[in-house]
């Protein structure tokens, strides 16, 4: 056997709930580490970018067999564990659990990380997140996800005194009742700061948003979120209304650019944001107004109508 590969796993350390990472990417967060990991069980605890080169990690399982079964499980696979398509080296650490002696939360970024005690993850749309934290300042992305400590949100700010007047501000508090469902009786915000400076957004879906930038692709998904159906008083579905119009265009002879829809749709007001996708074979667009009002002033004055004369590209 070559001496110059080198070896995924070291098999004369002693087994240990921790396991020591090698070789991830640059950046590699800790959402990254846990989805890795977490099939195989709980996660109690990470240590991201350490090292000299900010490629390795510390993951602390909460059970020994757990650790001892992901090694094992990668160690007699063919498919080596990797993250971001890179090979990723696994063995345990001599140490028997990860003691953080200033925890990342400590440190003031211009990322929050928010915990949502009280709430499964339907309970809070990304829109009420964006509400509550741009009180503070412009919110540059979210990101929401699921974890072990339940329903979080990653939310980037333009500088840390930014992010730090929300964190005062919100710590502890609750979200309004009027924004949250019926009925979710309790609902509590437990944030501390990220180590990440800028989210890699990659769609705009119902988890995930970039306010700063109107091309980003938009995720099927984000349909999901968006399109959410409304029940009337007298029990029939309603059509929920929104600051945001989903456009489907039809009969498209001509090419429909964001140019063309941002000239048709602020004839109404100003227009903030605008997608295009593909879907089901045809395209639809994403346009996003201010407030509810003026995005139903243009879909009352623009539905079924034709943006080229003789017919052409019916909204």
């Amino acid at each position: 056997m070559s001496t110059s590969s080198q070896p995924q796993f070291r098999y004369t350390q002693t087994p240990s709930k921790v396991l020591h990472l090698r070789n991830l990417p640059w950046e590699c967060a800790e959402e990254e580490l846990v989805e890795l990991c977490k099939p195989f069980g709980k996660i109690v605890n990470t240590k991201c970018n350490v090292g000299a080169n900010r490629n390795q990690a510390f993951v602390e399982f909460a059970d020994l067999n757990q650790a001892i079964s992901m090694v094992s499980y990668y160690a007699s696979s063919s498919e080596p564990a990797q993250i971001r398509g890179k090979t990723v080296y696994i063995q345990y650490s001599n140490r028997h659990e990860i003691v953080n002696n200033k925890s990342p939360g400590d440190t003031p970024g211009n990322v929050l990380l928010v915990t949502i005690e009280g709430v499964e993850p339907n309970d809070v749309t990304i829109e009420t997140i964006h509400l509550v934290f741009s009180a503070f300042g412009f919110v540059h992305k979210i990101a929401t996800f699921e974890k072990a400590a339940g329903f979080q949100a990653l939310i980037q700010f333009t500088d840390a005194e930014t992010a730090s007047s929300a964190r005062n501000a919100l710590d502890g508090r609750s979200i309004p009742r009027y924004l949250l469902p019926d009925h979710v009786t309790s609902c509590y915000l437990r944030i501390s700061y990220s180590a990440h400076t800028d989210l890699n957004i990659k769609f705009q879906s119902h988890r995930s948003r970039d306010y700063t930038n109107p091309y980003l692709p938009v995720n099927p998904t984000a349909m999901e979120g968006l399109l959410q159906p409304v029940v009337g008083p007298d029990g029939k579905k309603q059509e929920p209304q929104s600051n945001v119009l989903l456009a489907s265009i039809e009969n498209m002879q001509y090419a429909v650019t964001v140019d063309v829809l941002h000239k048709v749709f602020s004839a109404f007001g100003t227009v903030q944001k605008i997608a295009i996708f593909e879907k089901n074979g045809g395209t639809q667009a994403l346009i996003q107004y201010p407030d509810v009002t003026t995005a139903a002033v243009a879909k009352e004055s623009l539905e079924g109508h034709c943006i080229y004369d003789g017919g052409y590209c019916i909204q």
